[in-house]
């Protein structure tokens, strides 16, 4: 919302497990996509993720055989692979001035030099670079192509209104997602609030014997 194009058209996301099927259906929720694509490295999770949400997305989503034919050229980019080591897969290239990059597997697939040429790096919470060997700018940090000094904002203080996030149609801007436990409390109160609106909750009463 703050941070994507103006009207992204295509998403390309590598990765199909954990929060994959919700991060499309909350994009597309958002954004009204034209073309997904989506990728895996086994055909047959690959697939069926596609087939489920073409199903739930009432779309076509356009499964594809490699990272380059599913990343290259989109307006919003994920990479949410479970990498068992580090490993370079995502090309700088394929990133359209003007692009939203979300890398967030646990281990990086960005070469070194992914990093040159972003107009804005956001982040979670910037206190997570000092945390653990893990993340996809890891080995940038490690190799002092990146720092702390490097990161325009965290994303708290653009939805705050602190800052503005996207400021025009040509900024390319990488938002590094690490997880954060407050946007689990905040999905949780926003869903509690929303089933008492509904009249869906029950008061558990614990009783010690």
């Amino acid at each position: 919302r703050w941070l994507g194009p103006r009207n992204p058209k295509v998403l390309g996301h590598v990765g199909t497990r954990g929060t994959s099927y919700w991060n499309v259906r909350l994009l597309d929720h958002l954004f009204g996509f034209e073309e997904i694509r989506v990728h895996s490295r086994r055909p047959e999770s690959r697939n069926s993720f596609g087939e489920r949400l073409s199903r739930d997305l009432g779309k076509p989503v356009i499964v594809t055989e490699d990272w380059e034919s599913c990343l290259k050229g989109a307006d919003i980019m994920v990479e949410a692979t479970r990498l068992s080591e580090p490993t370079p897969m995502f090309e700088r290239s394929w990133v359209r001035k003007g692009a939203l990059v979300v890398p967030y597997g646990t281990m990086s697939a960005l070469p070194l030099d992914f990093t040159d040429g972003f107009d804005k790096f956001v982040m979670d919470d910037l206190g997570q670079m000092r945390a653990g060997p893990f993340g996809a700018l890891r080995p940038h940090i490690n190799a002092g192509r990146i720092s702390e000094a490097s990161f325009y904002a965290e994303i708290g203080e653009i939805a705050a209104g602190m800052k503005p996030g996207r400021e025009s149609d040509d900024e390319t801007i990488l938002f590094w997602h690490r997880g954060m436990s407050t946007g689990d409390i905040a999905l949780g109160a926003a869903i509690l609030d929303k089933a008492r609106r509904m009249g869906l909750t029950q008061n558990l009463v614990y009783r010690d014997e």
